[in-house]
């Protein structure tokens, strides 16, 4: 019988993202910073220059089928749940519009600067065969995007999720969310159509179908359905296999579009009714699952594809045109948008430094953007880099600003 390294891989990952993750709660960061440092640890980069013999020989290309495909599940599982989580302001009042003005803002700053460093990044590395635009959108698209998950676990773990800022980033973030993922849909259906726009509009159209359907006629029925077999918001074993089924046929379909797997799980969790003691339930038999298990095998995966090259020829002045404008853009952006709705300097900030979450969303964009040939491996490395550094700052500059906050609130 021939051996497999699948048990040691994932025994390796499992136990490094664990202590990683704990040694970093002690710094006030969230779970998902070590999971994501862990890819970098165990890559190319810090483990492969250290022991590049045993790196090679744990991780070898040819064993890495396995835990793509079990990446790719823990990948569709999580965004499944992120859909069923999304919740938009509630009512069409001052809700909605301030959080439409943070929305608004903290993409659009972030994309237009990210267009503005593109001709600069482009020559050296867009992958051969890309044209400029789709490249550039893409930068535009990664330095515009908020991680809602990592967000409202940030403020939940410092007791601020009913807090203005708090309220208002989430809001704001749900709304960001949804416009960033058809931004990426559109723009991986241009880049799949390599110049031949029958293909490009297959996938559109194919895209707007499988929404409607899902949107329009599976939810009615799935509300119906989950009222009458699930009352109590805790579907039974057979019910939840019908949602699982869901998840993962809508996966097929849009990975089937052309487009990536998650935008179809995605979509389905949309569909879903709003009822939070389903979430719950979902969130305890489902997410606990692929956050714990298969989410950190997409992190490790995300660092053995980044490399060392990135250390060279230059990559410092990208590096730093990149985070200047993922930073300046997203918490000037939010902290725009919020001042506009009338919010304090000080809230302003706080709203600013939320919307600067990126974490797994933005690893998951990149990685898509990598598949599709959009970025090289370099500038898919700077882009990781950032998601993290971006990320790491956000707990400490969310509670500096809530912190000056309450100081200086009248007694």
């Amino acid at each position: 019988m021939a051996h497999t390294p699948l048990l040691v891989q994932l025994l390796v990952i499992l136990v490094v993202s664990r202590a990683v993750s704990w040694a970093l709660r002690w710094l006030g960061q969230p779970p998902v910073i070590g999971e994501m440092i862990t890819g970098l640890l165990l890559g190319p980069i810090v483990f492969g220059a250290i022991a590049p013999t045993w790196q090679n020989a744990l991780f070898a290309p040819s064993t890495l089928g396995a835990l793509n495909s079990l990446s790719t599940i823990g990948l569709v599982l999580f965004m499944f749940i992120v859909g069923a989580e999304l919740r938009f302001p509630s009512g069409a009042g001052r809700q909605l519009r301030d959080a439409s003005y943070v929305g608004s803002f903290a993409v659009l700053l972030p994309a237009a600067l990210g267009l503005c460093i593109a001709p600069m990044l482009y020559s050296d590395y867009a992958p051969r065969g890309i044209g400029f635009w789709p490249f550039a959108m893409f930068i535009a698209v990664s330095v515009a995007i908020t991680a809602l998950p990592v967000m409202a676990r940030i403020l939940k773990d410092r007791h601020l999720t009913q807090s203005e800022p708090g309220q208002l980033a989430i809001a704001a973030a749900a709304i960001t969310d949804v416009f960033a993922w058809v931004a990426l849909a559109l723009i991986v259906a241009l880049i799949s159509a390599h110049g031949n726009w029958a293909p490009f509009w297959r996938t559109c159209i194919g895209l707007a179908a499988v929404t409607v359907v899902g949107l329009g006629m599976l939810r009615p029925l799935l509300i119906r359905l989950l009222a009458r077999r699930a009352p109590d918001g805790r579907p039974a074993n057979t019910m939840l296999a019908i949602l699982l089924a869901g998840a993962i046929g809508f996966a097929a379909i849009t990975d089937w579009l052309g487009l990536h797997a998650v935008f179809g799980a995605f979509l389905f969790g949309l569909s879903l009714p709003r009822d939070d003691r389903l979430l719950h339930s979902l969130i305890e038999r489902i997410e606990h699952v692929a956050v714990l298990v298969l989410l950190p095998i997409f992190f490790v995966l995300s660092g053995l594809n980044t490399t060392p090259d990135m250390l060279t020829d230059g990559a410092g002045l990208a590096m730093a045109a990149v985070l200047a404008v993922a930073i300046v853009g997203k918490v000037l952006g939010g902290v725009a948008g919020a001042r506009l709705a009338g919010r304090s300097w000080r809230t302003s900030f706080a709203v600013g430094s939320l919307m600067n979450a990126r974490g797994l969303m933005e690893l998951i964009v990149i990685k898509v953007g990598l598949d599709i040939g959009a970025i090289d491996q370099r500038m898919y490395t700077i882009l990781l880099i950032m998601a993290i550094l971006t990320t790491v700052m956000t707990t400490p500059m969310v509670v500096a600003f809530t912190q000056r906050a309450r100081v200086n609130e009248p007694a």
